[in-house]
C-alpha cells in the first residue's frame, strides 16, 4: 500500500491555513461566493428593466446569461444536467426577451420550450413571475382565500403549518395572484404562444387529501368582505415584520423579488422606502466575482465563517489567536436576541440560534447554530461572554429537537405531511420543514463532541433512533441540503459516531461498506445533483473535492484511516486543487431540480478537516 506522508498533509494543511488568513476580512467574517440558480439572475432582470434601474449591472447579467446557453438552445441548472431544465429555460428566455433581446436570437431556446411541454410545464414561481409582467395570463379561477391568514395557529389547519421558507414566498405571491396584479410596460411581450391549454391546471397523485384542504378553503372563502381586507392588511404587517435593516424579506432575494410586487398590488407608489430599500437590498446581493457576475438570493456569511473557523480550529489554529478571535467576535454579534416565527411551536424557548446571512436577525437555522457553537466552543472555556452565549445556542438547539427525535433546518415540529400533497411543484421538499438525516446528523455531532452528551442522554437516544430508522436500504442516508447521499451519509456516521456509536454497529457498517462501494478509480468521490431529483444515488464521472472529503471523514470517523480508500481519498485531496471541474461542480442544494448551490466556501472548508482528523488520528496512533 503507498502510503500517505504525514508531513504532505501538514504541508497541504498550512496551505490552507494561510490562504484562508489571507481571505478574511477586517470584521473576522470571511465573505465568500453564494452562487445559486440562475433564478435570482432573472428576476433581477426583469425588475431592475422595469423600474428602468442599474441598466449597467442588467446588461452584464444579459451577457452571463447568453454566455450559459447551450448548443440546444436550453439552460441548466448544473454541468451535465440531461436534456437542459425547462424551468430554467422558460426563465432565461423570458428574461431576455423582457430586457430587449431580440426573438431571433433566442429562435432555439424557444423551439427547446415548446418540444419540451411549453411554459405551463415551468415551475410556478417562475410563471407567477410571468403574470406579474403580463408576460402570461393570470388564472381566471384559482384563488387563495386571504382570510387563511388569519385562522389562529391553535387551529389543525392554519398558516403556521407551512415551513418558513415556503410562507416567506407564499405571502406575497398569494397576494398577487388574488389581485391578479399585471406591471405593463414597454417591455412587457405576450410569450401566450408558448403555452398550452390550462396552463394553470397542477396535478397531484392524491386528489383526496387536497379536497381536504381545498373545502376548507372554500369555507373561508364565503366570509365576509372585511376579513378578506384583514387578511390582505395581514399579509402587509407579515412583510414588513419581517423585513430585514437592508429592505430584504428575510434576506431572501428570491422572496424580496414579489414583496416589491406586492407593494404596488397594495397600491404603494414607486418610490416608497418600502420598494426603494428592497430594491437597493437586492442590488447589494450583486457579487462580480462569483464565476463572473451573479446575484447571490442571500449572502452565506456567518455560515462560511463558522465553519471555516471551525475547520481552522481543528487545523491546529489556537482559538486564541488573531483569525479565531475575530471570527468569534463576529460570529457573537450575529447570535440572535429576538423571538420570532420559531415560537409558535416552541413557545417557552429562549432565543439564541443563529441564521445564515450577515443580516439576517429574524430567521435562525439549526446547522448554522450548530456550526457557530462549534466555532465557538474553544473560546467558551476562558471567556465568560462566549460562555453565556455558547449556553444559550446550545440550550435553543437542544429545545429544537423534534418529537420525532430529528432536527429539521429552521423550525420545530412544522412537518404536516398533508402539505406535501398541494398540486405545486416542490411541496414535498419545501411546504414543510421535516427532520432530515443531514441536519440530525450534524447536529448529533455537535452535541456529542462539543457538548459531552453520549448516547444514553434522552435527546441523543432519540436522535439516534432515528437516524437508524431512516437509513436507506443500501446503508446510505439522504442529505436534504447537500449532493446528496454522501452528503446525508457523512453528516449522519459522524453524527452517531460522536454519540459513541461503536464502528461495529451494524448500521455504521453497512454505511460503511457502501462508501468504500461507491469510491472512484481516482481514489475519489462524486455524485450528481440528479441524485435529488431520482431519489436514489446517481454517480459523477468526476471527482468533486467537496464530495471526497465527505466520504474520506466520515471513513475516519469509523475508525477507517488506515484503509486503502482512506488513503487513496487522502491522496485525491492533497493533489485536488489542480482538478477545477471538482471545486466549480454544485454540491449544495436549496430545491432539488430547482436550485443547487455552488459555496466557494466548500472546497476549502471541507477538504482541511478532512486532511486535519486524518492528520491528528494517525499522530496519535
Amino acid at each position: 500500500m503507498n502510503t500517505v506522508h504525514i508531513r504532505d498533509v501538514k504541508a497541504k494543511i498550512d496551505t490552507y491555513i494561510e490562504n484562508l488568513k489571507a481571505k478574511q476580512e477586517k470584521d473576522g467574517a470571511w465573505r465568500m461566493c453564494f452562487e445559486g440558480a440562475i433564478l435570482t439572475d432573472c428576476f433581477y432582470i426583469m425588475t431592475f428593466t422595469s423600474f428602468h434601474r442599474e441598466l449597467e449591472t442588467v446588461e452584464k447579467l444579459k451577457g452571463r446569461l447568453l454566455q450559459q446557453q447551450r448548443e440546444d438552445g436550453s439552460w441548466s441548472n448544473y454541468a451535465g444536467e440531461r436534456n437542459g431544465n425547462l424551468s430554467a429555460t422558460v426563465l432565461a428566455f423570458a428574461a431576455l426577451r423582457f430586457s430587449g433581446v431580440e426573438a431571433s436570437r433566442l429562435r432555439q431556446a424557444e423551439q427547446y420550450i415548446n418540444h419540451n411541454g411549453g411554459i405551463n410545464k415551468a415551475h410556478f414561481m417562475i410563471r407567477f413571475m410571468l403574470a406579474v409582467h403580463g408576460m402570461i395570463a393570470w388564472p381566471p379561477f384559482l384563488k387563495f382565500p386571504m382570510t387563511a391568514l388569519l385562522v389562529p395557529t391553535t387551529f389543525p389547519i392554519n398558516f403556521f403549518q407551512f415551513s418558513s421558507y415556503a410562507r416567506i414566498h407564499f405571502v406575497p405571491m398569494l397576494l398577487l395572484l388574488n389581485k391578479k396584479f399585471k406591471r405593463i410596460s414597454k417591455h412587457t411581450v405576450s410569450l401566450d404562444h408558448l403555452l398550452y391549454e390550462d396552463e394553470w391546471d397542477e396535478r397531484t397523485d392524491d386528489g383526496s387529501s387536497w379536497r381536504t384542504i381545498t373545502n376548507e378553503w372554500s369555507r373561508l372563502a364565503r366570509l365576509p368582505a372585511r376579513l378578506h381586507r384583514a387578511g390582505y392588511k395581514y399579509a402587509e404587517q407579515y412583510m414588513q415584520e419581517r423585513t430585514e435593516s437592508d429592505g430584504t424579506l428575510y434576506s431572501y432575494a428570491s422572496a424580496s423579488f414579489f414583496m416589491v410586487y406586492a407593494y404596488l398590488a397594495l397600491g404603494y407608489e414607486e418610490k416608497n422606502p418600502r420598494i426603494q430599500d428592497a430594491l437597493n437590498g437586492v442590488h447589494a446581493l450583486v457579487n462580480e466575482s462569483c464565476n463572473g457576475i451573479h446575484v447571490e438570493n442571500s449572502t452565506s456569511t456567518v455560515w462560511d465563517t463558522a465553519l471555516l473557523s471551525y475547520a481552522l480550529q481543528q487545523a491546529g489554529v489556537s482559538s486564541k489567536s488573531t483569525m479565531i478571535r475575530s471570527a468569534t467576535h463576529y460570529l457573537l454579534q450575529r447570535q440572535h436576541t429576538q423571538k420570532a416565527d420559531w415560537q409558535i411551536h416552541a413557545p417557552n424557548v429562549e432565543p439564541g440560534g443563529w441564521g445564515f446571512s450577515d443580516i439576517n436577525t429574524n430567521h435562525p437555522d439549526h446547522d448554522d447554530t450548530a456550526a457557530a457553537l462549534r466555532a465557538l466552543t474553544r473560546s467558551a472555556r476562558d471567556d465568560m461572554d462566549v460562555k453565556r452565549a455558547w449556553k444559550k445556542g446550545c440550550d435553543y438547539l437542544l429545545a429544537m429537537q423534534n418529537k420525532d427525535g430529528g432536527w429539521a433546518a429552521f423550525e420545530k415540529d412544522t412537518d404536516w405531511r398533508l402539505l406535501t400533497k398541494l398540486p405545486i411543484e416542490n411541496a414535498r421538499d419545501a411546504a414543510i420543514d421535516p427532520s432530515t438525516a443531514d441536519l440530525t446528523g450534524r447536529v448529533l455531532e455537535f452535541l456529542g463532541t462539543y457538548a459531552s452528551l453520549k448516547q444514553d442522554h434522552y435527546s441523543m437516544k432519540k436522535a439516534i433512533k432515528w437516524l437508524q430508522k431512516h437509513q436507506e436500504l443500501n446503508g446510505s442516508w439522504y442529505g436534504r441540503w447537500g449532493v446528496c447521499y454522501l452528503y446525508g451519509t457523512w453528516a449522519a456516521l459522524t453524527g452517531l459516531s460522536a454519540a459513541g456509536v461503536e464502528p461495529s454497529a451494524r448500521c455504521v457498517k453497512r454505511a460503511v461498506n457502501w462508501l468504500k462501494a461507491v469510491q472512484h478509480d481516482d481514489g475519489g468521490w462524486g455524485e450528481s445533483c440528479r441524485s435529488a431529483e431520482v431519489g436514489t444515488f446517481v454517480d459523477l464521472p468526476i471527482s468533486t473535492v467537496v464530495q471526497t472529503a465527505w466520504a474520506v471523514d466520515a471513513l475516519i470517523a469509523c475508525g477507517e484511516q488506515n484503509s486503502e480508500e482512506v488513503q487513496q481519498g487522502i491522496r485525491f485531496l492533497l493533489i485536488a486543487n489542480s482538478q477545477q471541474a471538482a471545486v466549480d461542480y454544485p454540491t449544495g442544494i436549496g430545491l432539488p431540480g430547482q436550485f443547487y448551490i455552488r459555496y466557494e466556501s466548500y472546497p476549502y472548508i471541507y477538504p482541511l478537516l478532512a486532511l486535519s482528523h486524518y492528520h491528528i488520528k494517525v499522530k496519535h496512533h
